[in-house]
């Protein structure tokens, strides 16, 4: 058994990681009337549905402090990975969190890594910590692997309403989502802003597209997972030309948990890949 733990915040969709310690620290998202935590308790679709129909301001908060802490434990030597720091003050309180931890414990290693990304592309480099872990790597050299690991982020929406009411998207780009048909691709840029791609009409022209930008982005049949926002569906058919494609990819699907389902609501996808 490994003596490394791997903590998240929840944006990587992830509650909990087989055959290593493992913690998620949860972000929250606020309405003027409720509050949703992020951890495995949330019905996520209930959440959605509500925020659908809600007409008011909605935000977003990080874990503070005392939440990556408690996160922490009393590990020895952690990998800490957060949702990219330039849409979330998640990394940063994570950074006041290693301080403090490795100020009370000088013998102990927080390793904390800003994933300039969020959902299935945190996944792929905290399953590469664990893949390294458990083949005896150290401490020291997981980290040296991580900063030459290459991977990206592919997103397409079918509604932008919640990013344009936080901020992250302009109103008028939101509206052209809203059309119906029109789906936004964008990806995470290399310093962790959202970047928009392309507009496409329709089901099979957006696949299209984001198969060949996984392409122009350097995939070449690796790894790749497809987090979903309730569009096992849409998710599956992706997939399905991602293969055609790519026959040695290893693609699989998961669900977006609470962060990322406020972020690419009804119908979204976000695609982590290896390149």
């Amino acid at each position: 058994m490994t003596d490394i733990k791997i903590v998240l915040d929840s944006s990587a969709d992830l509650n909990e990681m087989e055959g290593i310690p493992f913690a998620s620290a949860p972000l929250k998202i606020h309405t003027q009337d409720n509050k949703f935590v992020d951890d495995k308790d949330l019905n996520v679709e209930e959440m959605v549905e509500f925020l659908y129909k809600y007409k008011g301001k909605s935000s977003t908060s990080c874990p503070n402090t005392e939440d990556w802490l408690a996160a922490f434990g009393d590990a020895e030597r952690i990998f800490c990975i957060t949702i990219t720091s330039s849409l979330s003050g998640s990394y940063n309180s994570a950074r006041v969190a290693k301080e403090a931890y490795e100020e009370k414990y000088p013998e102990r290693k927080v390793e904390l890594i800003d994933s300039l990304s969020t959902g299935p592309e945190i996944v792929l480099m905290a399953e590469r910590i664990k893949s390294l872990a458990m083949e005896d790597v150290s401490f020291e050299d997981i980290a040296k692997e991580m900063k030459a690991y290459k991977t990206e982020l592919l997103f397409v929406l079918e509604s932008m309403k919640n990013l344009a009411n936080n901020g992250r998207v302009s109103k008028l780009a939101a509206t052209v989502a809203g059309f119906i048909g029109i789906r936004a691709i964008g990806r995470a840029s290399e310093v962790g802003t959202l970047e928009m791609l392309t507009k496409c009409r329709g089901a099979q022209p957006t696949i299209a597209a984001i198969v060949n930008y996984m392409g122009e982005m350097g995939f070449s049949g690796g790894r790749a997972i497809i987090a979903h926002c309730l569009n096992e569906k849409g998710a599956t058919a992706l997939k399905d030309a991602i293969a055609a494609k790519y026959p040695t990819a290893d693609v699989r699907l998961g669900e977006c948990r609470g962060l990322c389902s406020f972020y690419a609501e009804r119908g979204g996808m976000l695609i982590g890949f290896e390149r």
